[in-house]
């Protein structure tokens, strides 16, 4: 699918309407956002800008040169936005294409930060002169959206922190499962904050006759710098609650193997003194005896409650 967007003169963003045919007529749109855009769409979108599109094994590539790198064409910037799905996070490559007079993205999947940017623009919320600026703005957005998914895994982890430290009789196995979850969307948030770095750095390389964007530019890089320790705070937050976690569950087998412990040292004095009398020898002279049973009754109960009331005085129960 493939969406348009213009600037118009107050520099508000407009979303316009496609035409059947990119050769049809000539289109001014400062924004060509390609969502999964079919054959004869990237056909059409080649033809239009005189290059080549990279293809999804050209995008997920991860050195360097491959992801950040301009020519004649114009400046080429891959990089990784946060989605979610069947309420675990996910990493998406964007595709940027930035000429002077026109910006390309190219994704796959639909993304909240894409979703968000083009609600706005029908609300007349996003005000930029260029598509220079307009890359820079949506870089400002992806930082927003991950600091708000950050607050959002700072919030599960206070519940978390509750059902762990607090809450008794709490099922430790599912905050476990929580605690992974977490520490896996924090891994994936800190990983776009390290490639927007990356891409800031970059773009801040080839926009230097762009004075308003460089600010705008350093501005995220500090917000990158502060939510980069935000995630540290949060992985060694994780790492406490899954030591406590793991913690209270040896506590609790502990307890159980305690009592198996105790139970098995109580009834083997009892067990001896039945495997004696159990034995079959023909001489045994308690057999003979008319308070032999109970008297070894009253044996086996007294060898049982011995252990017991030692443990209980020395507090071992």
């Amino acid at each position: 699918m493939l969406r348009l967007f213009n600037i118009n003169d107050d520099g508000m963003l407009k979303e316009q309407i496609l035409p059947e045919n990119l050769f049809d007529q000539p289109i001014e749109a400062a924004w060509i956002d390609a969502h999964d855009p079919s054959d004869e769409e990237r056909a059409q979108l080649q033809a239009f800008l005189h290059t080549n599109l990279p293809e999804s094994d050209d995008v997920e590539e991860i050195e360097s040169s491959a992801r950040y790198f301009a020519d004649n064409t114009g400046i080429h910037v891959r990089s990784l936005f946060l989605s979610q799905s069947e309420g675990r996070h996910h990493t998406a490559t964007v595709a940027f294409f930035l000429q002077d007079e026109r910006l390309l993205t190219l994704r796959e999947g639909d993304l909240a930060d894409f979703r968000l940017l083009r609600m706005r623009a029908r609300r007349g919320q996003i005000e930029v002169h260029s598509p220079q600026e307009l890359l820079v703005t949506i870089f400002d957005q992806k930082v927003e959206n991950l600091a708000d998914n950050l607050e959002d895994i700072h919030r599960k982890l206070e519940d978390v922190s509750y059902l762990v430290l607090e809450e008794i009789d709490s099922d430790l196995e599912d905050a476990i499962d929580q605690l992974a979850k977490l520490e896996d969307s924090n891994g994936k948030i800190r990983l776009c904050l390290m490639d927007t770095q990356r891409s800031i750095a970059f773009l801040q390389r080839h926009l230097r006759e762009y004075p308003e964007l460089q600010e705008i530019a350093r501005e995220i890089m500090r917000d990158v710098d502060t939510l980069m320790t935000h995630t540290t705070f949060l992985f060694d937050k994780i790492n406490f609650l899954m030591d406590s976690t793991q913690g209270f569950i040896n506590i609790a087998q502990n307890k159980i193997i305690k009592i198996f412990s105790i139970a098995a040292v109580v009834f083997l004095p009892p067990t001896l003194v039945a495997s004696i009398y159990g034995m079959n020898f023909q001489h045994m002279p308690e057999l003979n005896m008319r308070l032999g049973y109970p008297g070894a009754l009253a044996i086996m109960l007294l060898a049982g409650i011995a252990p017991y009331w030692i443990f209980k005085r020395k507090g071992w129960l």
